[in-house]
């Protein structure tokens, strides 16, 4: 196989949902529909927490901030994604490619972050609810935002640091509609156990060690709901996370299996589905997900809606 030198590659290829012409205006009004939808019902969220002073709280706070990351996060991968599907045209330029992976990876890294930091505030809030405001205050609520901030940053400079260093590639065809970070590992001209031990390492740390949070969190509020004598009473602290904890398994349950199983073998037609799945069905149900199964949340959405039309 033709390799490439770093000084060479201006451009990446990227792959195309399907090469018939006739299917590409299909594509685009697709996926400009839940980039659309996906927008408007994060940003509902955003502006009924701030509309609505009974939802300034914590929980509220993070899930308004999650919402932000996730409108950042569907607009680094399907607005490029929408565009080619219009002008069917799939190069995307070193710099680029590099610019998206950055922010692909900042945006992902913010969800995981968001989503271990809602877990902890609701492990807070059922196994220490008399001591919930004083923990859960606002400054402190403010510092962990600012925590998950940096360490998305810092995965992505540790990325991009990485990337930096590959000297040439096998192919500039990247295997997905997007600049997933394993695929440009992928068509490096490293060695193989690197790759995967970068790959794993950065899926341990950045994935492995948040979920772990989570577990550790919703195995405590799990043994202090059964601990709760009326079932009435242990039904409405279960319904004040499953929300959350909807979320959590739709993210982690693409996302996390498509970046570590992309080391060992990688098949580009069911790989794309997924990372789909993860970028752009995760975000749009989120918003879905958490009013569907809050009566006041719904409400407050519609009132909303009314005062604006």
């Amino acid at each position: 196989m033709k390799t490439y030198n770093f000084t060479s590659v201006s451009a990446f290829h990227l792959l195309d949902f399907s090469k018939d012409p006739d299917l590409q205006p299909i594509l685009f009004g697709l996926f400009l529909s839940l980039y659309l939808v996906t927008v408007l019902g994060n940003l509902l969220i955003i502006l009924a927490v701030i509309y609505d002073s009974h939802f300034h709280t914590p929980m509220y706070f993070f899930l308004s901030n999650l919402s932000m990351a996730d409108i950042c996060f569907i607009s680094t991968t399907v607005t490029k994604m929408t565009v080619d599907s219009l002008t069917q045209s799939r190069v995307i330029s070193y710099v680029g490619c590099l610019i998206q992976m950055n922010f692909f990876i900042i945006c992902m890294c913010m969800d995981d972050m968001l989503l271990t930091v809602m877990a902890y505030d609701r492990f807070v809030a059922t196994c220490n609810p008399l001591h919930y405001v004083v923990i859960m205050n606002p400054h402190f609520c403010v510092l962990l935002i600012l925590v998950s901030v940096f360490f998305s940053f810092l995965a992505s400079q540790v990325h991009n640091f990485l990337a930096l260093q590959l000297t040439c590639f096998k192919d500039v065809k990247i295997a997905n509609f997007f600049c997933h970070p394993s695929q440009l590992l992928m068509l490096s001209c490293c060695d193989t156990l690197m790759k995967n031990i970068v790959t794993y390492f950065a899926g341990v740390i950045f994935g492995f060690f948040p979920l772990a949070g989570i577990i550790f969190s919703y195995s405590k509020i799990v043994s202090s709901i059964l601990k709760i004598p009326s079932s009435g009473g242990r039904y409405k602290a279960f319904s004040t996370c499953s929300s959350h904890l909807s979320v959590v398994c739709l993210f982690y349950g693409r996302g996390l299996s498509v970046y570590l199983s992309s080391a060992v073998s990688y098949s580009s037609s069911k790989a794309m589905v997924a990372s789909l799945m993860y970028t752009v069905v995760t975000p749009m149900l989120n918003p879905f997900i958490y009013s569907l199964r809050n009566k006041d949340f719904s409400s407050t959405l519609r009132r909303l809606y009314s005062g604006t039309v």
